[in-house]
């Protein structure tokens, strides 16, 4: 073979191993494409599911969160309408406290299981006693006082002495009931002191009834609690024109009748109201007085318990005088306490409620 031969021939291979290797080449690239196309499809597939992921917990979070706020409304509505309920309720008793602090208060409001609201209270009573001659009835002058010994209901034994003796003449030192656990109260008013009116309050909440005895000074100083008295159910009772020191029974017959009748008559001209109690000035009458207020169609009203309470510059301890109105207590009980005492002001709503624990409850003397 000549030279040129083996060239070609050197040629001819030469493109041939040319050939193999730009195949090889051309697999190869094939093969990296057919593996980048693979890496391609496998990321977006990734990248797919990822995103797919993530947009099922965003729209996990979102119905979440809704969720959440919807239960956070109906959470607010639920306290908004609890709110509202309870403003209207608050307002159903506001409204209820305000008709019933309007509400007119008379004594088929008070502590009276008998009733006395049948009665016409805003014009008082007006009594018919049989006529007594009080000639050579007995002067002698008496200071009353319920002494200190008592009987088995604890009565004062000295009211029931008194009553057995007196009350012919229409006086009344006890209620002789020892089977019914009952309190009268009874209330002086010889000047005001600023009590009246808390005293009224106290009653008014407890519904309790009283007699209070004014002195013509009172009265006419002192209308709108006068009224105030009339109105809400209680007795004005008669304490006589000036309050005589020496007693009543010191004046002549004509005298006692004018301060009898001189505040009887004020009264019923300036309220419209009749008066029928007495209470005799520092609790000082003899017989012939006695019987004159009967004539003059009065009851006498004296008391079974009584203590000292008016001295307004040296008022006694409220726990004190508690116990002491509670350590007396006893059936047909007249209480007198007077109405410028501090301290009477301050313990009778407790004495109210105590006495009532004891089974006692509070009429109306009349």
């Amino acid at each position: 073979m000549d030279n040129r031969q083996r060239q070609r021939h050197r040629q001819e291979l030469q493109r041939q191993q040319h050939q193999r290797r730009r195949r090889r080449r051309r697999r190869q690239q094939a093969y990296r494409a057919r593996i980048l196309v693979g890496l391609m499809l496998l990321a977006i597939v990734l990248i797919a599911g990822i995103g797919i992921n993530t947009a099922a917990k965003k729209s996990a979070e979102r119905k979440a969160q809704k969720e959440q706020e919807l239960r956070e409304q109906e959470q607010a509505a639920a306290e908004a309408e609890k709110k509202k309920k309870e403003k209207e309720e608050e307002a159903r008793k506001q409204e209820e406290a305000q008709k019933e602090k309007e509400k007119p208060f008379t004594l088929a409001d008070l502590d009276n299981p008998e009733g006395f609201d049948t009665r016409p209270t805003e014009h008082g009573i007006a009594l018919q006693n049989t006529q007594i001659d009080i000639n050579g009835l007995d002067t002698t002058g008496l200071d009353w006082g319920q002494g200190g010994d008592k009987d088995q209901w604890n009565r004062p034994a000295g009211c029931l002495q008194y009553q057995e003796k007196y009350g012919k003449y229409n006086a009344y030192f006890i209620k002789d009931e020892p089977e019914k656990k009952v309190i009268y109260l009874t209330i002086d008013e010889g000047y005001e002191y600023g009590c009246s009116p808390r005293i009224l309050d106290t009653l008014k909440e407890k519904k309790v009834p009283a007699v209070f005895f004014v002195t013509k000074s009172f009265a006419d100083q002192n209308n709108d609690l006068v009224q105030r008295m009339i109105d809400e159910g209680h007795e004005v009772g008669n304490h006589s024109v000036t309050h005589p020191a020496g007693g009543l029974y010191s004046q002549t017959v004509e005298e006692q009748t004018n301060e009898v009748t001189g505040l009887h008559d004020y009264i019923k001209n300036q309220f419209g109201y009749e008066m029928h109690l007495f209470r005799y000035p520092a609790g000082k009458f003899n017989e012939q007085s006695l019987a004159l207020l009967n004539n003059l169609n009065y009851k006498t009203v004296f008391w079974s318990f009584a203590y000292l309470d008016y001295d307004v510059e040296n008022q006694p301890d409220p726990a004190e005088s508690l116990q002491k109105m509670i350590d007396c207590l006893h059936p047909g009980a007249l209480y007198l306490l007077h109405a410028e005492s501090e301290t009477n002001t301050q313990v009778l709503g407790d004495f109210i409620d105590q006495a009532r624990a004891q089974g006692y409850e509070f009429k109306l003397f009349q």
